[in-house]
């Protein structure tokens, strides 16, 4: 059985990591709303990227384009580019990321395909090299970046076109995960190269204009220049905005699963304190006690 200075030793070690927790928890919600609102503004541009290069790809003709959107032909070598976070203390966020690579990996292993991967942010790294070291290509650290800017996700963007360029892989894959609230983040594989893009939906009409809608459906444009140029343009250029955009959704992801976290902690810390103070003064009373019959023993004795 613990001694009573024991006892005062772990819940003041309790209550040190409650207040570490619980500072934790107020900064992640700081960090939370600046990193919710920077995810929120980048969809609208990440989405209407994607509705140019599908209008585009779809006034042209089947299997023709730039490679970035038809790919090499080939299904062979698949890169996968995983982003996780730099730093631990969030939850399942990065095992949950990672888990969805690794079974992505092993799926194409089990075809004969060949795996890359590349890495974005060391959590991600720690757990991949485990079992795929041999596969990783490249660790890119953003550990010193405070505010994520698309400076910093161009230059994976490049990275990853040159890759293709040079004919290191077929497909490319991004996960991450895509952020809903602060209980709620869902790891996603978006498939990068070929891109992976449609006809576009007409756009919405009001309600009972069936005549705009279809009047908009069999709109013809005319590209200057053509089809081929402006998508060789806008392909690279989409690459390193859905990375961006993967970049800015984990950065939101991480803040509100670390949120969570630690408020689970604290609230554990709570709980076990309560627990170590009712033995704690369970064993005084029980020592007070064991004294008092001492010396009541005693003097009877007497």
């Amino acid at each position: 059985m613990p001694s009573l200075k024991d006892l005062r030793n772990r819940i003041a070690s309790v209550k040190a990591t409650q207040k570490i927790t619980k500072a934790m928890q107020m900064v992640a919600a700081a960090k939370l709303r600046r990193a919710q609102s920077s995810a929120e503004a980048a969809r609208p541009y990440a989405e209407r990227m994607g509705v140019v290069l599908s209008n585009l790809a779809g006034s042209m003709a089947p299997g023709t384009g730039p490679g970035l959107m038809t790919g090499t032909g080939q299904d062979t070598t698949h890169l996968l580019v995983v982003c996780t976070a730099e730093r631990g203390l969030c939850g399942g966020f990065n095992t949950s990321i990672v888990r969805l690579a690794r079974e992505h990996a092993a799926q194409l292993l089990a075809q004969g395909k060949k795996v890359k991967i590349i890495c974005v942010g060391k959590k991600g790294y720690d757990q991949l090299k485990r079992t795929y070291e041999s596969h990783i290509i490249e660790l890119i650290d953003l550990r010193a970046v405070k505010n994520l800017a698309f400076a910093n996700a161009d230059p994976i963007g490049r990275k990853i076109v040159a890759l293709f360029h040079e004919g290191e892989f077929d497909v490319c894959t991004l996960f991450f995960s895509r952020f809903k609230s602060v209980i709620a983040q869902f790891p996603t594989a978006m498939r990068l190269i070929p891109a992976d893009v449609t006809t576009a939906v007409a756009a919405k009409a009001p309600e009972g204009s069936h005549g705009a809608t279809a009047a908009a459906a069999s709109v013809n444009y005319d590209f200057e220049p053509d089809e081929s140029e402006i998508l060789a343009d806008l392909l690279p250029r989409n690459i390193s905005v859905q990375v961006f955009r993967a970049l800015l959704e984990n950065a939101a992801s991480e803040q509100g699963a670390r949120m969570s976290a630690m408020d689970s902690a604290t609230r554990n810390a709570g709980e076990m304190i309560k627990k170590q103070t009712t033995k704690y003064n369970r064993s005084r009373q029980a020592m007070i006690t064991k004294e008092l019959i001492e010396i009541i023993s005693g003097a009877e004795a007497l």
